[in-house]
């Protein structure tokens, strides 16, 4: 089991930013890929951001792209996720999400979700 528990959000208003952290526990975090995704009210969960194992590469949502950037700090078992020139359509609850390695992982592990608002 791995466990993992967002921090980080907030109220914050337009063109500001935020940086969110998802600490793990439980597994020997450098096994998994790690993404973040959020739900805004009323609609469902999407994709945001992913990193794999060792950092090395990166994937993000078209509408995140040049604005947001995930890195990880495998040995603080962090992952994190550098949200820049918020806008108000980026409100949602941000969970972090850990796989395995293996070809054809799921996201198999969910946080609790920490709340970002973005005003205009």
């Amino acid at each position: 089991q791995v466990q993992l528990v967002e921090s980080g959000g907030g109220s914050v208003q337009a063109g500001g930013s935020l940086r969110l952290s998802c600490e793990a526990s439980g597994r020997t975090f450098s096994n998994y890929g790690m993404g973040w995704f959020r739900q805004a009210p009323g609609k469902g969960r999407e994709f945001v951001a992913a990193i794999s194992w060792s950092g090395g590469n990166t994937y993000y949502a078209d509408s995140v792209k040049g604005r947001f950037t995930i890195s990880r700090d495998n040995a603080k078992n962090t992952v994190y996720l550098q949200m820049n020139s918020l806008k108000p359509e980026d409100t949602g609850v941000y969970y972090c999400a850990a796989k395995g390695l293996s070809v054809g992982s799921t996201y198999d592990y969910w946080g609790q979700g920490t709340q970002v608002t973005v005003s205009s």
